[in-house]
């Protein structure tokens, strides 16, 4: 395949690293959602993820949203013992129509994680959709130059914002306490188990050509297939690393994705650092 055919071909080998929702200042950063958006770094390696991750964790005091909780030594987390690492499985939503490519990968990588850690079980995740709090918010930082230029803005973009313009303040407030309800909730899913373990999408990849030629936008209350295995975690406001496991047989990188309790990210890191160790899909690149 040529170097513009395939969307994330060239990350086949690297690694994303969402931290826990205020963990890292998104002061600067262009919104989608003041309450969903997450920053991390994306990066070749676990180690790399933990070394870039240490400047930039941290209270900020000019973000609101910025979190006063205590930075640890994200380095030093890599050698933490996982062996007693308690895995779970949210079968439900999560491992739901996946790509046959994706589903032999990801079993691979968990029977790989069976040999690292004490036990792996199957759990149950807080029940979510998507919530009008994004489009509210996407509306909102972007009315001053939509409402005057609606024209500058491409189709399937103008359609959700015009979308997000129409939430109520009723709507948007029962989403904000939704919102915190589930990031409760979902706390206690970690009395039984460490950490979760999923696929990061359920599908492989679209071609560029596809992707743009497909207007198609997700259904009220609703998420494309493509974001169906992350965007929850946006919700809970959770840490998850997404990491290679794989390829697909037209060279298409597979990942893993790892999720842990609020501020969980030295366990996040250690059990991604010991999956990497015990594999070689890191090393390897797409055939470009």
């Amino acid at each position: 395949m040529s170097l513009p055919d395939w969307i994330g071909a060239t990350l086949g080998r690297d690694l994303y690293l969402r931290t826990t929702y205020g963990l890292v200042s998104t002061r600067g950063v262009v919104p989608l959602s003041w309450s969903l958006d997450h920053v991390g770094p994306l990066c070749r390696t676990v180690a790399d993820a933990a070394l870039l991750l240490q400047p930039i964790a941290g209270y900020d005091p000019l973000d609101t949203n910025s979190l006063t909780a205590t930075v640890p030594d994200y380095t030093n987390a890599l050698r933490q013992k996982i062996s007693t690492l308690r895995l779970g499985i949210p079968r439900a939503v999560f491992y739901e129509t996946l790509d046959p490519e994706i589903e032999h990968a990801v079993n691979e990588a968990l029977n790989v994680l069976r040999g690292l850690t004490a036990a792996i079980r199957n759990v149950e995740l807080p029940a979510y959709q998507t919530l009008p709090v994004v489009g509210a918010e996407a509306y909102a930082f972007h009315a001053p130059y939509f409402t005057k230029t609606p024209e500058l803005y491409q189709p399937a973009t103008r359609r959700r914002l015009e979308a997000g313009a129409k939430v109520s303040a009723v709507a948007y407030i029962e989403g904000r306490r939704e919102l915190e309800r589930l990031r409760r909730e979902v706390m206690t899913v970690f009395s039984a188990v460490d950490l979760l373990v999923t696929p990061t999408v359920p599908i492989l990849p679209a071609t560029i050509q596809d992707a743009v030629a497909d207007p198609s936008t997700p259904p009220a209350g609703g998420v494309a297939l493509s974001l169906r295995n992350t965007q929850p975690f946006d919700i809970y406001g959770l840490p998850s690393i997404s990491i290679p496991c794989g390829f697909s047989r037209s060279g298409l990188p597979l990942g893993l994705e790892i999720s842990g309790p609020r501020l969980g990210e030295p366990l996040v890191l250690a059990l991604a650092h010991a999956y990497e160790q015990a594999t070689e899909w890191h090393r390897r690149n797409p055939p470009i």
